[in-house]
């Protein structure tokens, strides 16, 4: 199953590419912040709490909705299978 899983944007890996490194419950991997920087600099959505889906942030969430997200996909077992996923890409 693919889904979106929060995560929060900790660094501007290639701000021209619209790069950044997403920390996934400690996790990290480059993903692709276009769909939700809007009119604002790339190098703004540090620290903004996103969910993340192939790669890409797909839409913007607060922190609250992160961490019970995490809680329940943790509970369904599926952010188990979607951070594992993660580690076995070899990517970041």
């Amino acid at each position: 199953m693919c889904l979106g899983i929060p995560g929060r944007i900790v660094a501007i890996t290639d701000a021209s590419r619209k790069l950044a490194t997403v920390d996934v419950a400690g996790v990290k991997r480059e993903i692709n912040v276009a769909c939700i920087i809007g009119d604002r600099a790339v190098e703004d959505c540090v620290g903004d709490w996103v969910l993340v889906h192939v790669g890409f942030a797909m839409s913007l969430i607060n922190e609250e909705q992160a961490i019970e997200t995490l809680r329940i996909l943790t509970e369904l077992g599926e952010a188990q299978q979607e951070i594992a996923a993660m580690r076995a890409s070899g990517r970041m």
